[in-house]
Parts: structure tokens; sequence; C-alpha cells
């Protein structure tokens, strides 16, 4: 399957060359004092808010800020918000914030007083804790072999995904599926189980990545709906390998009464 790697990889070139809405947001890192190899570099956490119906067809606008920068001695955590607006509007459809750890890429401030900056409220991402019960729902789901290529085709350019070699030097075995994907996952697992996959009952997305996925192989999402909170607590594990590889929360805006 690696073999069209090539290929992929050079249509991969191509979309970074053309691609202007969704890059990262290079002037605002320029100036900061952070040095670190970008192979080491992980896609920790994830949030995201929805405000409104998101259409299948327009063109949109991404205003990237850093939300968040902190120094945790040998690594710092870089965090980015993206406001996705329609062009040429002020309505925002919704907010991404990633958490990337930069391993190599801390000590830049006084160990003493370590530097931390967030733009957002401290509990507004809350730590998930699972019940002892047995899980509201539980839905299986398979990757393709694929899977990674076509995440790169849809933009996700970062060459972990899609190149054996750069995927070699960071330990991997063979491209990883991104994380991203993996929640697309999850959160249609909940859609499935707990509001009939209607996109507008989804308002927000908290996710941890915990560990990699490999393209084909089987997702299994266990799901605790909490009560009138419309907080569906979720815990993807791999099913050949056995660990959780993601957790986290989706928050909805309804439940069927049936629930």
């Amino acid at each position: 399957m690696w073999r069209c790697t090539h290929w992929v990889w050079e249509l991969v070139v191509q979309m970074q060359r053309m691609r202007r809405s969704f890059s990262w947001c290079t002037k605002g890192t320029a100036s900061l004092p952070l040095s670190y190899d970008p192979k080491f570099l992980l896609h920790v956490q994830h949030y995201i808010e929805i405000y409104g119906p998101i259409p299948s067809r327009a063109n949109v606008t991404n205003k990237i800020k850093i939300a968040g920068l902190h120094d945790r001695g040998k690594a710092a955590i870089l965090e980015l918000e993206t406001l996705t607006c329609l062009e040429g509007s002020d309505d925002v459809l919704c907010m991404n914030r990633s958490t990337i750890y930069l391993r190599g890429a801390g000590g830049f401030s006084n160990s003493s007083r370590p530097f931390t900056y967030a733009t957002y409220a401290d509990n507004e991402v809350s730590n998930v804790t699972f019940p002892d019960s047995t899980p509201c729902a539980v839905y299986e789901d398979h990757t393709q072999n694929s899977q990674a290529l076509l995440c790169s085709l849809s933009g996700h350019l970062d060459p972990l995904h899609s190149d054996p070699t750069f995927a070699h030097a960071t330990g991997f075995p063979h491209p990883i599926l991104p994380g991203l994907c993996t929640l697309g996952f999850a959160v249609r697992a909940v859609m499935r189980s707990f509001c009939s996959m209607e996109p507008a009952a989804v308002e927000r997305i908290s996710c941890r990545f915990l560990h990699q996925v490999y393209p084909g192989e089987t997702l299994v999402t266990e799901m605790w709906l909490q009560g009138q909170s419309r907080r569906v607590y979720y815990r993807t594990k791999v099913k050949e390998r056995g660990p959780a590889v993601l957790s986290g929360y989706v928050q909805l805006k309804h439940v069927p009464s049936s629930l």
C-alpha cells in the first residue's frame, strides 16, 4: 500500500505551495525563543467550540493566534487558537485550540518562576474522570489502510502521516493516523449513539491524545452519558493492541428523551 506514497507526497508538496488560509501562524511564533526538532513535535490535546451550522460549501478565513505558552523545563507547550469565519464576514463558525508539546524547547525562562501564559480560563477545559460503571454505549469502527494518505490529500500535511522515511526517523515503523482523524471516529461514535448523526447537536469537543493509531486498526469507543449535563465522556481503544489512544468529552445541545 505504501508504494503509492511517492505520488501522494508529490501532491502534498503541491498543496503546501498552494495553501494560504490553513497555515501555521509563523508570524506569531517567529519571535518566540523556541528551538525544537519538528520530528519531536506532538499534538497532545485539542478543543473545539461550534457556534452554528457549518456549511458544506463555503469560503472561509482562519484567524490564528497564540492562546498559550508554557515553559516546562525540558519542553514547551504551545497553544494555537483558530477562529474560522465566513469569508468577508465576522460570523464565526467554530474555534479550534491545538495544544502542541515541543520536546527540547523548554528552559527559556527563570526556572524558579517558569513562564506561563494563557488567554482562556483554567476551567474552560475540564479533566475527564471516567465512572466505574458499564459504558452506556460501545461502538466499533475500522480504519482503512489508506486512511492516513487520504488525510494528507485532504490538507493534513505533516509528513509523519504520509512519509515512511520520516515516520522511521521519529521512531514509528510506518506512518501513523493523524490524531484529529482518530478524534473524528470517536465523535462519530458519539453522534451515532446519542444524537442520530445530527451535526447541529454537537456544541463542544475536548480531546487528549494518548497513543498512536496505525492505519487499518480497529477503534472501539466506550461512552458514558453524564445525566442532565448532556455531556458524553468517551474513551477510544485500539482493538488489536488494547491501549486507550484518546479520551475526552462531547458536549451536546440536546439528547433524545428516549435516552
